[in-house]
Order: structure tokens, then C-alpha cells, then sequence
């Protein structure tokens, strides 16, 4: 069996994913998880000891018997989303096609804003750049999530897969596919998916802030996360139309991707 744990110096719990027992330790509920259930975070501020969890794989499992009080699981993977924020360079050129995507969602202070899979950097940049009536993050990592969740305590944050997410946030107004090729999802599961979720005249912004060459490379270091393409205009174009959706514009040029598509539905 095995347990999951955190240093004493963890100040908060993750409410239906995590318990805190008296010694300070947090564990999984007795609940069978799989990739069809995901999780809210509680927004308790969470922190972690950097000599105890990895920046990047913050998660360890150890094959130790539990102290009393906490509950063992089998496994609990933290894939690896470093290059997410290796490709945050820090220049006034990325800096730019940031703000070109940020500003393609057309975001007001009363839009409903939804952010899947993007490195921490992009977060704090939208968060300072454009207030919002909602602002939920969904990625598959929860230490990212948790990292967020300290800095921003109105941020919602939910582990899962975007096609999972529930209704409750509905009807969103944004939505940033801003790491596309990491959703194991074929375009018409998830464009079903955002034309359920989406208002009308909805903004769908899908980027990748190095294009086509950038994600190559990251395909070949990070296969296990990478495991799609950036789709073409026809392709986004096909898609798109099938679930209302417009493609309004499209850029495919060797250090930007960037496709913006609006929802036409009635």
C-alpha cells in the first residue's frame, strides 16, 4: 500500500480529495478515483517546503505503512509540467504575444473566464491584466493548481479534464485552450463539450506561444504529456462549424499559433 503525505508545514486541506488528521498529515479519502472524477480546491491557502516536494513532480508516493488516522492508495502520479513554465521566457517579444493572446478573449469585468492547462506565469499575467466576474483554472497538476490557489484566493481552481468540468461555472464567456496538445481529447469531444458550456458569442482562444516548432520539441521531451497536434484552419475551421462555433482568426506562423473562434449558437 501506499500513502500520500505532506510536511508538517502544509496549512491547508483539499476538502473530497484530501483529509487532515491530527498529525498534520493529509491523505485520500477512502473513494476510488479515476480520470472521470476530479476535484474541487478548497480556497484555504495551501503551501509546501521546497526541500520536501519537488517544484515540478510535487506529489510522492512512498511504499510505507500510514501512521493511525490516515487512509493508503495504491498510486498517485504527478506527471512532469515544467516546460509549461520553461517556455515563460522572460523577453519584451514573448511578452507581446502573451498580451496578443490575452487580449484576443475580449475579457470585461463581468466575463466568465475559463483557463485549461497554462503554465503559472500566464495566470498572474491575466490576473493583473483583466479582472473578471469568474476565473476558474483547470489543469491536470494539482501542485499548479495549489501554487495558484496561494497567490489568488478568488481564483477557482479544478484538477481534471476540461470535458469533465461541471456545469455549475456555466455559461462561460472565455475560455484559453492555452496547451491544446496535452488534452487527450479528439476537437468534436471537445468542442461538444464548450458548446454546452459556452454563452453566446463565446470566445474560444487556443494558442501556443512558440507555434508548431516550439511543441515539436517539446513532443520529443515530453511525450507522455504531448500527445496531440495543433489542428490546421480547415480542420479548426470543420470542427468549429459543426458545434457553432466561428473561426474568426487564425494564426499559424513559426513563433506563434494562435486561433480564436466565436460561439454562434442561438
Amino acid at each position: 500500500m501506499y500513502s500520500l503525505s505532506f510536511p508538517s508545514s502544509s496549512s491547508a486541506l483539499f476538502p473530497s480529495l484530501f483529509a487532515f488528521d491530527s498529525s498534520r498529515r493529509l491523505s485520500l479519502q477512502p473513494k476510488k478515483l479515476n480520470r472521470l472524477q476530479s476535484h474541487f480546491i478548497s480556497p484555504q491557502h495551501l503551501s509546501f517546503s521546497q526541500s520536501n516536494v519537488s517544484p515540478y513532480r510535487a506529489f510522492c508516493v512512498s511504499p510505507t505503512s500510514p501512521p493511525e488516522g490516515t487512509v493508503s492508495v495504491f498510486d498517485f502520479h504527478e506527471k512532469d509540467w515544467s516546460f509549461l513554465e520553461s517556455m515563460e521566457i522572460e523577453s519584451t517579444e514573448h511578452a507581446q504575444k502573451i498580451e496578443r493572446i490575452i487580449k484576443a478573449g475580449e475579457i470585461s469585468e463581468s466575463s466568465r473566464v475559463l483557463v485549461s492547462i497554462s503554465s503559472e506565469a500566464f495566470v498572474d499575467r491575466l490576473v493583473e491584466s483583466s479582472p473578471t466576474q469568474l476565473l476558474l483554472i483547470v489543469h491536470d497538476s494539482l501542485f499548479t493548481l495549489a501554487c495558484v490557489k496561494e497567490k489568488y484566493d478568488k481564483v477557482k481552481c479544478w484538477q481534471g479534464e476540461l470535458i469533465y468540468v461541471p456545469e455549475k461555472w456555466s455559461p462561460l464567456d472565455v475560455v484559453f485552450l492555452y496547451f491544446l496538445p496535452a488534452l487527450p481529447f479528439d476537437l468534436d469531444d471537445l468542442f461538444k463539450t464548450l458548446s454546452q458550456r459556452c454563452s453566446s458569442g463565446a470566445r474560444v482562444v487556443i494558442s501556443h506561444p512558440r507555434g508548431r516548432q516550439g511543441l515539436e520539441q517539446q513532443r520529443k521531451e515530453f511525450s507522455d504529456v504531448v500527445v496531440s497536434d495543433l489542428p490546421d484552419d480547415s480542420t479548426l475551421r470543420n470542427v468549429a462549424k459543426k458545434h457553432s462555433f466561428e473561426l474568426t482568426q487564425f494564426v499559424d506562423e513559426q513563433g506563434l499559433y494562435l486561433a480564436v473562434l466565436k460561439s454562434s449558437k442561438q
